[in-house]
């Protein structure tokens, strides 16, 4: 893991870098980002948006879906993957929310990971975007990335996320989590990082192993 010091400057890089980074999932309201955040698990967030802005039209808040039967919004959802899953948490987290909470998405960690479909990464991502909480939410892109980078050095994405609050100042967090993202999606690529073009080469644990003698 990287030392404090650079841990800071690799983040100072970053935002520069990275200084527009926000959330590509488009949302209204609260309700919406949940849906939204439910449908993106092993699924990119431009298909979501795609999926949501037909659906979006009709159904946007949590008395429209429990309307509808699982098959119903399976069709409408389909191309996101896993839709029979999603299709059926999504009616269950809206009939709870209906229940319990008069139709209004909770504001808090635990209660929103008791909804159905929403685990830590959804959570934090409503959490961080539609009520301004700092939270770090830990998608593929955060977990591969702070991991290579020596952010974090875990191979659970629990304790990475503990690992970044820890070494990340708590008003960065949320931001870190989008420049991190961004990252991701654009230098430090899964199969193929474009390590030569990467602003934080001269601190990447990744990179200065790649190039040991």
């Amino acid at each position: 893991m990287l030392s404090k010091r650079k841990i800071n400057e690799t983040l100072k890089i970053l935002e520069e870098t990275y200084p527009e980074a926000t959330t590509a999932l488009n949302y209204k309201t609260p309700f919406e980002l949940l849906v939204a955040t439910i449908l993106s698990a092993q699924c990119t967030d431009k298909r979501v948006n795609i999926i949501t802005e037909k659906l979006y039209v009709d159904y946007n808040k949590p008395e429209d879906f429990v309307a509808l039967d699982t098959e119903e919004l399976g069709v409408m959802i389909r191309s996101c993957g896993f839709y029979r899953n999603k299709s059926e948490n999504i009616i269950a987290a809206s009939r709870i929310l209906l229940d319990k909470y008069n139709g209004q998405v909770p504001n808090t960690r635990d209660e929103l990971i008791k909804l159905p479909g929403v685990g830590r990464k959804t959570a934090n991502v409503v959490l961080s975007n539609a009520y301004g909480q700092d939270a770090i939410a830990v998608d593929t892109h955060v977990y591969r990335v702070s991991n290579r980078i020596g952010l974090a050095k875990s191979k659970k994405v629990d304790e990475t996320e503990k690992q970044l609050m820890q070494n990340i100042p708590k008003n960065k967090w949320s931001k870190a989590h989008h420049w991190l993202i961004y990252h991701g999606r654009n230098i430090c690529k899964s199969r193929r990082p474009l390590c030569e073009n990467c602003p934080v080469q001269n601190l990447c644990k990744y990179y200065q192993n790649l190039n040991k003698i």
